[in-house]
């Protein structure tokens, strides 16, 4: 079998890219670093159906992304050209994009503390016996980690924060950690930015819930309200403001002059004759009140029957002989 020359296959992996991105309009934009090929294998098998991963060099998914662009006009495609950066790969994706990154994230595999290697979380040490015998001590004491020796066994007293986020492995983190059985890294594809139909965006917003989306949007609208509330200039959030403030103003000034309008008439007579505003609101309370007022005034003269009735039989009987 013949194999295919560099040329080659650069032209079949161009056309295979611009084949995903005609057929998919959603793409997760994943960073690989640490990631195994025998890892990388079961993504594929477990994205399988909706989903096609796609590795690349860089340089190479460039100059892909800009032939489809040339080709087709698709200019909204090159937006992906600035994630194209650092050891990535793209998942073209026709399912939700929540549920895909979340499968994405359980491929995940333990990995050791290898020398040099710069920490993605805090490790922590943490307190119990080691199983260490007493001559491992030295590798402890290195580290400033308080031990002491019970029952044969090296045992750490207090949890210890041995290697902090961002900080290169050291020889006597790692070996440490190796004794001890403890692999605190874990690796795998993580999405760093989602294109779709175009747009580009954090991961992050997958996360948000329809609730959280709604109190954005109501406080961008409320902030959009205020601002042109405050600069006089009509939105369609601020005009029901705008209309009642006016109504206020108008209705204010038809109040301390003889000027009036139809929608000022009845306030300017409730002022004229303040008692209105008590017969108004009696008349408001009595409806609300009235059928409750009814059954009360019931349950009283019931009680009061009830009384009278318990009064004339207790007043027969107590000297009536028999």
């Amino acid at each position: 079998m013949v194999k295919a020359t560099k040329a080659e296959k650069k032209i079949a992996y161009d056309t295979k890219l611009c084949q995903l991105i005609d057929e998919y309009t959603q793409i997760l934009v994943v960073a690989a670093d640490n990631v195994g090929s025998t890892q990388l294998q079961n993504i594929r098998k477990g994205l399988r159906g909706d989903s096609v991963v796609l590795m690349g060099k860089n340089t190479m998914m460039k100059r892909s992304v800009r032939i489809h662009s040339e080709n087709t006009g698709n200019t909204a495609i090159l937006n992906l050209l600035p994630l194209l950066q650092g050891n990535v790969g793209l998942i073209f994706t026709k399912g939700d994009l929540k549920e895909v990154s979340e499968e994405v994230a359980k491929y995940k595999v333990g990995a050791p503390a290898r020398v040099g290697l710069v920490a993605p979380i805090d490790v922590v040490v943490q307190p119990g016996n080691t199983g260490l015998d007493p001559s491992q001590t030295s590798f402890f004491q290195v580290l400033n980690i308080p031990t002491k020796i019970n029952k044969g066994t090296v045992e750490i007293i207090t949890p210890v924060e041995l290697i902090k986020q961002g900080d290169k492995v050291g020889s006597s983190e790692a070996a440490l950690l190796a004794k001890l059985g403890i692999r605190p890294f874990s690796y795998g594809l993580v999405v760093q930015s989602v294109y779709d139909n175009g747009s580009v965006f954090s991961p992050e917003v997958l996360d948000l819930t329809e609730d959280q989306l709604v109190e954005k949007f109501a406080s961008g609208i409320s902030m959009v309200t205020s601002l042109a509330l405050a600069i006089s200039y009509p939105t369609l959030a601020a005009a029901p403001h705008m209309f009642i403030n006016a109504y206020k103003n108008a209705l204010a000034i038809a109040v301390a002059t003889e000027y009036t309008f139809p929608q000022a008439e009845k306030v300017k007579e409730f002022l004229k004759d303040p008692s209105k505003f008590a017969v108004a609101a009696a008349a408001v309370s009595a409806d609300a009140g009235g059928g409750g007022g009814a059954q009360a005034a019931a349950k009283v003269e019931e009680k009061k029957e009830e009384s009278d009735e318990e009064d004339y039989e207790g007043g027969f009987g107590l000297f009536d002989e028999e």
